[in-house]
This record gives structure tokens, C-alpha cells and sequence, in this order.
């Protein structure tokens, strides 16, 4: 009887919480049948960056971009003002009145002001790297080549656009028709900001694809194979516009 009613209470005892069980030790300040709530210092939080990393900036995400538009900008402007003073002295005049065939003319003025280009790229990236300490994540050498597509898709594109500008000052006004609106397309205005009819315009935009192609190299270590695309658009851009050189030198020749 007294066994029975020992047994009783203890389970009475179990079913208000009043007996101990494995929360009284939770601590001092913990009651009986009541959970430890957490402290602060019961939990530690590791951050593990996934691209750059705890001295990276807005400033280092903007560089790629950055790089892009100065390689350019300065190539379309050079090449654009150069041609447009060889036709303002007359000597593309002269040189078409000869039996030289169009596309050589073009292959010249390519090969020379390239080089200008290839030279300007080299410094734009190694000053980019030694002055700027930015991090390349990817390979050196595609950056270089990327650099080198940019530069020869604004060459063409500024000796296509010289040839529909009479004085400097002309070619100085398409600057804010061709090469400004580009910026907002580039990285530096989130597209996903835009409306979607923007995002179909983006795409005939060529620095488009170079500052996305330089951003995934050197912010997220992309090879070849990933900015393949990118690559490709550029190309195409060039071709492009080589070909409407060609049509367009035709309004000069004389005989």
C-alpha cells in the first residue's frame, strides 16, 4: 500500500515538472522543467567568401569594368580622329586614287593603330594590377586577350564612325551618342534594374560583353570555356564592322 502511493506521487511529481530531471542542470538561473535559453557565446559564425575576400570593395568590383571602358573608349576616340584627319588632308584621298584596293587601305590603318591599341592594353592591365594591387583571379592572358578584343572591336567601330564625321568636333559629338550610353550597359548599373525592353538593347551594346567577360575572369576566376560567348560576340562585332568599312570607304573613291 504505502509502495503504491510512494509511486503515485512520483509520477504526479513527473507530470508537473516539479520533480528534477535532466534540465536542472541547465544551470543556476534556469528553473526546473525549463529549457537554458542560448547566450550569445554558445554560437560562433565563420564566413567563407566565395569570390575576393575581406578587403574586397566596391572599388575592386568596378575595376573589371572600368578596364574595359578606358581600353575603349581611348581606342574608338585615336582611331576615329586619326582617320578623320587622314581624309581631311587628303591623303586617303590620294591613296584611294591608286590601284590599291580597299581592304588593304584597311588592313594598314588596322595593323598600325593596333599596335597603338596592343600597347595601351598592356599598360592599362599592368597598371591596373601594380598600381590598383587589384586581385586577377583568372588568368593574366586571357585578361590581355580580352583587352585586345575590346580594343579591336572600338578600332573598327572608330573608323566606321570617322567616316560619317566631316571635322574632329563632329567626331568628338559622336562620343556621347556611341560610347556613353554603353557605360550604363556595362556592370556599373545593375541591369536587373532596368526595364526588360533595356535588357534586348544591352545586347547590341559591345562593351556589354566585355565588361562581362572581364568581370567573370577577374573577380570569379572564369576561363576561355566559361566567357566563350562573350568572346564570340566581340568577334562578330568586329567582322561587323570591318565590313561596313568597306561599304563605307566606297563613298571616297574618286576614280
Amino acid at each position: 500500500m504505502v509502495g503504491k502511493l510512494h509511486e503515485r506521487i512520483r509520477s504526479m511529481e513527473a507530470m508537473s515538472g516539479s520533480h528534477p530531471g535532466p534540465e536542472a542542470d541547465a544551470g543556476p538561473d534556469v528553473a526546473p522543467g525549463h529549457r537554458r535559453i542560448p547566450r550569445p557565446g554558445d554560437y560562433h559564425v565563420s564566413v567563407r567568401y566565395l569570390y575576393g575576400d575581406e578587403h574586397t570593395n566596391l572599388f575592386d568590383s568596378l575595376v573589371p569594368v572600368l578596364m574595359g571602358f578606358v581600353v575603349f573608349f581611348f581606342v574608338f576616340l585615336i582611331s576615329g580622329i586619326a582617320l578623320l584627319h587622314e581624309r581631311t588632308t587628303g591623303t586617303l584621298s590620294r591613296l584611294l586614287a591608286t590601284a590599291i584596293r580597299r581592304w588593304k587601305i584597311i588592313d594598314g590603318y588596322l595593323a598600325g593603330y593596333g599596335l597603338v591599341a596592343i600597347v595601351q592594353t598592356v599598360v592599362v592591365v599592368a597598371y591596373t594590377m601594380l598600381v590598383f594591387r587589384t586581385q586577377i583571379l583568372g588568368c593574366v592572358g586571357t585578361v590581355v586577350l580580352l583587352n585586345l578584343l575590346i580594343a579591336a572591336t572600338a578600332l573598327t567601330l572608330g573608323l566606321l564612325v570617322s567616316t560619317f564625321a566631316a571635322t574632329e568636333f563632329q567626331m568628338m559629338q559622336f562620343i556621347p551618342l556611341i560610347v556613353i550610353p554603353q557605360i550604363f550597359f556595362s556592370g556599373i548599373v545593375p541591369l536587373d534594374a532596368m526595364p526588360a525592353w533595356l535588357h534586348a538593347v544591352s545586347r547590341i551594346m559591345p562593351l556589354y560583353w566585355g565588361a562581362h567577360a572581364m568581370g567573370e575572369v577577374v573577380s570569379k576566376g572564369a576561363g576561355l570555356t566559361r566567357i566563350a560567348p562573350d568572346l564570340g560576340a566581340l568577334a562578330g562585332f568586329v567582322v561587323v564592322f570591318l565590313g561596313l568599312n568597306l561599304l563605307a570607304m566606297r563613298r571616297y573613291r574618286r576614280v
